[in-house]
């Protein structure tokens, strides 16, 4: 059975399992696949994946956001959130939320040995910036030329 909008079936859509990351941060988290679901729905100021984190792999390097909050909603598996707190296990059916204005990094680390899928959820913001807590990274917008640097503005 085929769906129609506004419904969707996630694995209908191609992943993407490319990373903006440069190296060393890149091979921390591929294999990874995400399949971006707002853009398909005409979703423009919430930002929804459908995510896979392989065994082993990070979602990301520790971050936080300067104009985003983010959700994420595990669906299966499991994934050891890592914040400035220390760390904890979400297993499916357990969520974690990101306010705007929290300086708290956060990451999900996939310590299994199946891959975990889970929801990441935010909103869309042209000016947010991304500073990563424990690399030498930062995020400066999709748009970006260069999209990371280094803290003190330097290229990779």
């Amino acid at each position: 059975m085929s769906l129609k909008k506004p419904a969707l079936d996630p694995m209908s859509l191609e992943p993407r399992t490319s990373s903006g990351y440069p190296e060393p941060y890149r091979s921390r988290c591929l294999p990874r696949e995400k399949r971006a679901l707002g853009d398909p729905l005409g979703l423009k100021t919430i930002g929804i994946n459908h995510a896979t984190l392989m065994p082993g792999k990070e979602s990301s390097m520790r971050h936080w956001h300067t104009h985003e909050e983010e959700f994420v909603y595990v669906l299966s598996g499991e994934v050891v959130l890592i914040t400035d707190a220390g760390e904890q296990t979400l297993k499916a059916g357990n969520c974690a939320g990101f306010p705007l204005g929290t300086r708290d990094g956060h990451q999900l680390v996939n310590r299994g040995s199946q891959p975990a899928v889970y929801l990441e959820i935010s909103n869309r913001d042209p000016n947010d910036k991304a500073h990563y807590s424990d690399v030498d990274m930062v995020f400066h917008g999709v748009g970006s030329n260069p999209m990371f640097t280094r803290r003190d503005g330097s290229g990779f």
